[in-house]
C-alpha cells in the first residue's frame, strides 16, 4: 500500500486524501440569518452527520476560511442559534451549488436563485420549500478545533426541533423515508457528486 505521514502533508493533500476517501458524504444545506442585518444566509457544508437519537443531534463542521475568519453560515449560528438544514437531491442541485459563491456577508446567495422561502415553526430562520427534506434546529452546543491556539474549524452539535419530508419520498402510515423517491445527492471530491446506485441489505447478527 502506499503510506504517507499526515504531518508531512499539505493542507491540500490532507484535504485530497480525505474528501476522496470518506465518500459518499452527506450535504447539509443550510440557511441561517445575520441577526443585525437580516441577510438569509445559504450554503452547503458535506462535513456533516447524525450523533444521537435519544436527542435528535447532528453534527456540522465549518471550516474557517483560508485567512482564518469565521464563515457567514458559522458567525450567524453562535449568533442567532438557530438554522434549517435540507437535503439535496436532483431537483435542488443546481441551485444548491449557486449558493457555493463566496458572497460577501451582505449579499443572501439566494438572490441568484428561483428558490422559495418559507417561513419555520419554531425557528425564525426561514426554510427552502424546493428542498424535497429540512429540518429546523436549535445549537445545543458549539466546539471551537483549534490547531496551535487558532481556531481552524468551527464545529456545531444542533437538535433537530421539527422534520419535513415531501409527499413524494415519504411512506406516511408507515413513517419511512422511501430512499428510492429521495435520491439524495453525495459529496465527493472536488467537483464530483454522486447518487445511491443500488441497495444491499444484511440482517444484522442477533
Amino acid at each position: 500500500m502506499y503510506h504517507y505521514a499526515a504531518h508531512e502533508l499539505s493542507t491540500k493533500q490532507n484535504y485530497k486524501f480525505l474528501t476522496g476517501s470518506i465518500i459518499p458524504r452527506p450535504i447539509a444545506w443550510i440557511t441561517t440569518i445575520d441577526p443585525t442585518t437580516r441577510v438569509v444566509n445559504a450554503a452547503p457544508f458535506s462535513y456533516f452527520n447524525v450523533v444521537s437519537k435519544e436527542l435528535p443531534l447532528v453534527s456540522v463542521s465549518i471550516n474557517r476560511k483560508p485567512d482564518g475568519q469565521i464563515k457567514d453560515t458559522a458567525r450567524n449560528l453562535l449568533a442567532q442559534k438557530e438554522a434549517v438544514i435540507h437535503l439535496v437531491n436532483d431537483t435542488v442541485l443546481t441551485a444548491m451549488n449557486q449558493t457555493a459563491a463566496p458572497l460577501e456577508a451582505t449579499e443572501s446567495e439566494l438572490l441568484g436563485t428561483s428558490l422559495t422561502l418559507v417561513d419555520s415553526n419554531h425557528v425564525k430562520v426561514p426554510a427552502i420549500a424546493e428542498a424535497p427534506i429540512r429540518f429546523e434546529t436549535l445549537l445545543h452546543q458549539y466546539v471551537p478545533l483549534k490547531h496551535q491556539e487558532q481556531i481552524i474549524t468551527d464545529l456545531f452539535i444542533l437538535e433537530v426541533t421539527d422534520y419535513y419530508f415531501q409527499p413524494e419520498i415519504f411512506d406516511h402510515e408507515k413513517q419511512y423515508i422511501l430512499p428510492e423517491k429521495f435520491s439524495p445527492i453525495a459529496r465527493l471530491a472536488g467537483d464530483n457528486y454522486s447518487h445511491i446506485d443500488h441497495f444491499i441489505q444484511l440482517k444484522r447478527p442477533d
